[in-house]
């Protein structure tokens, strides 16, 4: 009995001890507090002491952080420095980085100026026959054809080669009456009557210009007369030097007055029949000049005019024919070739197009070759020759107001209905951009012409342009995607909701809740 009384006031002491260790240590806690270390153990935080002073994310994935430079695990872009926040008050648009962000981002601007810019507009299309070198070898008398001369299509004539041996009837009355009203002459050349005698040589006029009409030349006249008789045939020689490209009727057939018989094509000049899209039009002018290479001639560039622009727009592809004029001493060029052509215009203000060789000059409004210093008319149609800066071209008295405002084509980011540029903010400590809606003009080439919102000297950025955007994004600020801000930070292509990619599965911790991420962290983290 006394044994079981020592083992028991020996457990009931030992349960005392405790309890009041416990009471003393809850106590002191009281007073105290728990110490940091403590609680960064106990609520999953690594120690500080030991988290590194830089992080660096993705611009593409900002959810990705790492304590040291290196690859996003994701796309396996260069990770960019992780900025601390900027006490300095910034607008919504801007962000400023450091110069090391800003090497590593490879951030590169280039100025907003004024000067002439070249465009080109590109062209398909195919040569044609110049329809104003087409003639026609026709019928000018009812009759039959007893021989052809040219068999078939194809084949090249001289001008005043034979073509056509024509039996005609009514070709001896007409040679008739010449030879009747010679004969009267040569009879009345001793008449004291003058009268009749005029009247007698006016007859011979007469008779000769029918037969001209009829289609006989001087010399096959002058050949009648000389033979002093009729015949029921006649030749009919070509009209100009060319290549026949129809043969209408046979051998033997009867024919009545104004049937077409060949048709030659005059092949030293050709049409370019080209598409031009609408958007290009602005570019192209009369008489300006279009390079063209073909299939057939690979790496050998030819040149024509600009000679007509069709005023309706084919609403089935959209385009406008436009017809270049061009030289073809070698008959090289021939009907039916694919071409590619490209026209290139040095670009003004006021959609102008500058060209040396057409300043301050008179143009023939039907013939573009044919161009003069001085006010006249067109040597082959006679018109009015007008001045070329009425058909769109710059005058001799260029300015500077004349050059356009322009920009790199790779500084703008375009979304469909906006355009937004990143301008480098002057005189700030550190490098820092400001997002900015502008009004764009047409492309020419390299370049867009800026009809609002940029002005003559400021720095746009041209690459890394999307960089900043998406950090603006991250920050949930006004960018490219949501010009209202408040935008996600980034996608995760399919990772799992509240993943952490920053460390190993082993070490995954809590999100930080500083102040540059609360208002990402707080959404819900990236989506």
């Amino acid at each position: 009995m006394i044994g079981f009384l020592r083992k028991a006031t020996k457990t009931w002491a030992v349960v005392a001890a405790i309890v009041a260790g416990l009471v003393v240590g809850y106590m002191a806690r009281g007073v105290f507090g728990p110490s940091r270390e403590e609680t960064i153990v106990h609520s999953g935080h690594e120690d500080p002491r030991t988290q590194p002073t830089q992080w660096w994310t993705c611009a593409m994935h900002p959810h990705i952080e790492l304590p040291k430079p290196g690859l996003c695990p994701i796309c396996h872009m260069e990770l960019i420095p992780r900025e601390t926040p900027d006490a300095t008050p910034h607008g919504p648009w801007e962000l400023t980085v450091s110069e090391s962000a800003k090497a590593l981002m490879e951030i590169q601007t280039a100025p907003v100026e004024r000067k002439f810019v070249e465009a080109e507009v590109r062209m398909v299309g195919k040569i044609d026959y110049d329809e104003a070198r087409l003639k026609y070898i026709t019928a000018w008398i009812p009759g039959r054809l007893d021989r052809l001369f040219v068999d078939y299509t194809g084949v090249p004539v001289k001008k005043g080669d034979h073509m056509v041996w024509l039996y005609s009837p009514e070709l001896l009355s007409a040679q008739a009456e010449l030879l009747q009203a010679l004969q009267t002459v040569k009879n009345l050349e001793n008449s004291d009557v003058g009268i009749v005698r005029e009247t007698s040589e006016a007859t011979v006029q007469a008779a000769r210009e029918k037969l001209r009409l009829w289609g006989l030349q001087p010399a096959q006249i002058a050949e009648i007369e000389r033979r002093g008789s009729a015949s029921d045939h006649m030749t009919i020689y070509a009209p100009i030097s060319g290549i026949v490209i129809d043969k209408n009727v046979q051998e033997g057939s009867y024919v009545n007055t104004g049937a077409r018989i060949y048709t030659i094509a005059d092949l030293s000049v050709v049409w370019v029949r080209l598409d031009a899209y609408e958007s290009d039009l602005m570019w192209l002018r009369y008489g300006q000049k279009v390079e063209f290479t073909t299939e057939a001639y690979p790496g050998e560039r030819f040149v024509g005019t600009i000679a007509f622009i069709d005023p309706i727009l084919t609403q089935a592809t959209r385009t406008v024919k436009v017809r270049v004029n061009a030289a073809n001493p070698d008959r090289r060029l021939k009907p039916g070739m694919f071409v590619r052509a490209v026209a290139k215009a040095q670009v003004a203000t006021g959609a102008k197009v500058m060209d040396a060789a057409l300043a301050g000059k008179w143009i023939c409004p039907m013939h573009p070759d044919v161009v003069k210093d001085n006010a006249g008319k067109c040597d082959i149609c006679e018109m009015p020759l007008v001045r070329t800066e009425s058909l769109g071209y710059l005058g001799l008295d260029q300015t500077n107001a004349d050059k356009p405002l322009v920009i790199p084509a790779s500084a703008v980011l375009v979304t469909g209905t906006r355009a937004i540029v990143y301008v480098e903010v002057p005189g700030t400590d550190k490098p820092t951009f400001e997002g900015r809606q502008i009004v764009l003009g047409p492309r020419a080439g390299d370049y867009y012409l800026v009809r609002d919102g940029l002005a003559e000297g400021e720095r746009v950025v041209t690459k890394g342009n999307f960089k900043i955007d998406a950090e603006l994004q991250i920050q949930a600020k006004p960018s490219m995607m949501s010009p209202e801000g408040g935008g996600s930070g980034g996608h995760q292509h399919g990772a799992p909701a509240g993943a952490d990619h920053r460390r190993p599965p082993e070490r995954q911790a809590p999100a930080r809740h500083d102040e540059a991420w609360a208002g990402v962290e707080q959404r819900g983290g990236p989506r």
